[in-house]
């Protein structure tokens, strides 16, 4: 199964990062280890969000910037409200990464 390395740059994939590193330097792990457990958690997070996550958002906001590069696109929204069924919320200013997930099965 092919991954993105999107995740890597999530909260959760930064701590991670992060933690391998410290235990690199420290000699706990390999380096080799610990690039295969980023790629493990690259093919964990694509598959969890492809089977758990049921959920949809709607997003409104006013679009600052858009980009479409190496078939990534990348916007950048302002005064953005988040909704689902049960709540709503306003974020100041978000950046929303999104790629083809048929570029996963080529």
């Amino acid at each position: 199964m092919a991954t993105f390395e999107l995740y890597r740059r999530s909260t959760i994939g930064m701590c991670l990062t992060e933690t391998l590193d410290e235990m690199v330097q420290n000699g706990t792990l390999s380096p080799e280890l610990a690039i295969q457990v980023l790629v493990q958690f690259d093919k964990s997070m694509t598959e969890a969000l492809e089977t758990q996550v049921k959920s949809k958002v709607s997003i409104k906001g006013h679009l600052h910037t858009y980009r479409f590069c190496d078939n990534v696109w990348t916007f950048i929204l302002q005064d953005a409200l988040f909704k689902n069924e049960d709540n709503q919320e306003n974020v100041g200013r978000v950046k929303i990464v999104a790629c083809d997930s048929k570029l996963l099965t080529q």
